[in-house]
């Protein structure tokens, strides 16, 4: 496990990242690297995130004083000087002085990297305007990943929607049907309805009335013959000019899950707001037959 720290002024940008050496289990380095300008590192600061109890320090220009951290003064709980100000006579060659792309290596004198929560650079010769920095980064957040698209079994497009809510005219869409490697989602779905029928006057996504988002569950009847049995999870309908095109479908779909997770019916599965989807919708299973009840007048893919 790594920890990060990222710090950017007009001129500067460094990133310092804190980990286990591993050819010495126990000891614990620091890797200070700069992104963009230069500077010499002259002490280096490191401590908790309790900012309670006196705070390490060294004196002069090596100083932290008023640093702070979202607006609080920080509380370290160790400050280490690397070098003196000043490049001297070693010039850009000063070992603690590192440009774009280099790195400096620092050992850390902790047992554990729960120890550093916030980190600090008392750094001069900076290509910063002022030329010196005091610079205090604690750990980025980690970034909230992306929850997956919810993935159905099926998808019927109806054309023409009979007066018990079944699609009379239409197409139905199985995952299996998708292209390979395609997973179930709606957006795929659609993209695959227009490849195939977005040509055809009868079937085009604009004469679409509705469309139908089932989950399959498999069962097997008395006489061992294998049985698809659809649920009908939600459904789009269409507006009065209808859908102008694909976009405008995946749109009214969105807004449709945007709707009811922001009634908090969203889980990271999925289950709830299927459920709330399934809720605002409405349908009555028993009103729509059995997929082989069906083949005579529906177009099956």
């Amino acid at each position: 496990m790594n920890k990060i720290f990222t710090y950017q002024v007009d001129g500067l940008a460094y990133t310092v990242t804190l980990y286990e050496d591993p050819d010495n289990p126990g000891t614990f380095l620091a890797d200070i690297t700069v992104d963009e300008g230069a500077m010499d590192v002259n002490a280096i600061y490191f401590g908790d995130d309790d900012f309670g109890g006196d705070s390490a320090g060294l004196r002069g220009p090596l100083n932290m004083n008023g640093a702070q951290l979202d607006g609080q003064q920080v509380q370290w709980d160790a400050a280490v000087q690397l070098s003196r100000p000043g490049l001297g006579p070693e010039g850009e060659d000063k070992e603690t002085y590192i440009s774009s792309g280099e790195t400096l290596t620092i050992q850390l004198d902790i047992d554990s990297l729960d120890e550093v929560d916030v980190f600090g650079i008392r750094a001069t010769s900076t290509t910063t305007e002022s030329g010196s920095i005091k610079a205090v980064s604690d750990e980025p957040e980690e970034p909230e990943e992306p929850e997956d698209d919810p993935v159905y079994d099926k998808v019927g497009f109806g054309v023409a929607i009979g007066e018990n809510g079944g699609i009379e005219s239409g197409v139905f869409v199985r995952e299996d049907d998708l292209p390979e490697g395609q997973e179930g989602t709606f957006a795929n779905y659609v993209d695959y309805y227009e490849e195939q029928y977005g040509d055809d006057p009868e079937f085009a996504i604009s004469q679409l009335e509705s469309v139908v988002v089932y989950n399959v569950s498999i069962e097997v009847d008395e006489n061992g013959d294998v049985l698809e049995i659809p649920e009908e999870l939600f459904r789009v309908d269409a507006p009065e000019e209808g859908f102008q095109d694909a976009d405008a479908l995946i749109a009214a779909y969105e807004e449709a899950i945007d709707s009811a997770a922001s009634e908090g019916a969203a889980d990271p599965d999925g289950a709830d707001l299927l459920s709330a989807l399934s809720l605002d919708f409405g349908f009555e299973e028993d009103a729509f037959p059995e997929d082989e009840q069906l083949e005579d007048d529906y177009e099956m893919i």
